[in-house]
């Protein structure tokens, strides 16, 4: 017994899955009944819905239509499990796709989803991205929830605060006495190795910029690693910014140094999720809240 229409359930399990022939094994259908609900609901729609690629991704249109889709799914879970509590078994539980940011994956999120999934059962399906580009996730109908650093609610969602996460700038000894003996500022900056995430990853500019107004283009590193940014800078590869959490067995250790002592990083993280009346997406962020306030600066 499903809930939400036959045509909808169809759209949102290709999207979830990546194509028809996934869809129809999780919908127990034929591949030809999904391509008809789809092309039935485009048709009472008046819009495409679906690029039929691999994998198969949503329009804009269908981009729309997924944010609303998302939440109708969670409330129909949560309608079969107070019924129909045979239904909730774990092998019939759908995942929960939620966006977060690397730095918080691998320092107070997992315990969070641990916790969740302990007291109730969830299970996840984590999306990773920047934080400044984690919303993306949630705007287009991809995740339910995010964390974020970007405090304005999307239209149709709520936000909480969760803390700050605070970076500081590190460097193995050696590299900090070669690169920044003089001082950190712009001729040093100018030389000196960068390391970043990935091209997105602003983190480092942002703080290049606290210091300095000048158009630097230093040697820049691209590592797609939080945890092995710490190892990299140990190793002489270049200076970067990572969370205070990550740095202090490495700092106590002396593999590396915080280069400016005097400077560092906060960026406010927020829970951004649809505003639907959901049992589930409140204990989810009441949980994620706690957990943040444990790891995160007020």
């Amino acid at each position: 017994m499903d809930l939400v229409h036959p045509q909808l359930a169809a759209f949102a399990a290709v999207l979830e899955e990546g194509s028809f022939d996934a869809a129809a094994r999780r919908l127990a259908v034929t591949p030809s009944a999904v391509s008809q609900r789809i092309k039935a609901l485009e048709d009472r729609l008046g819009q495409v819905l679906v690029v039929r690629l691999a994998p198969c991704r949503p329009t804009p249109a269908g981009e729309q239509l997924l944010r609303r889709v998302r939440p109708m799914l969670a409330l129909e879970a949560e309608a079969l499990a107070d019924f129909m509590p045979e239904r909730s078994a774990p092998a019939l539980v759908r995942p929960i796709p939620i966006a977060v940011n690397e730095d918080s994956l691998v320092t107070w999120f997992v315990a969070a989803l641990a916790q969740l999934h302990e007291q109730y059962g969830y299970l996840f399906d984590v999306r990773v991205d920047d934080q400044d580009h984690t919303l993306d996730l949630l705007r287009d109908g991809s995740v339910l929830g995010a964390v974020t650093a970007e405090a304005t609610p999307l239209q149709g969602c709520n936000v909480h605060a969760l803390g700050a996460m605070r970076y500081r700038a590190i460097a193995a000894p050696a590299f900090a006495a070669r690169h920044f003996a003089a001082g950190v500022d712009a001729a040093a900056l100018a030389r000196a190795p960068m390391i970043v995430f990935n091209r997105k990853d602003a983190l480092q500019w942002r703080f290049v910029r606290r210091i300095t107004r000048a158009r630097l283009a230093p040697p820049v590193h691209c590592l797609p690693t939080s945890t092995g940014f710490v190892d990299a800078a140990a190793r002489g590869l270049g200076w970067c910014l990572a969370p205070e959490s990550l740095i202090a067995p490495a700092l106590r250790d002396r593999h590396i140094v915080i280069v400016d002592p005097a400077r560092w990083l906060d960026v406010p993280l927020y829970w951004q999720h649809a505003a639907v009346r959901s049992s589930t997406l409140q204990q989810i962020g009441q949980v994620l809240r706690s957990a943040a306030a444990d790891a995160l600066r007020a």
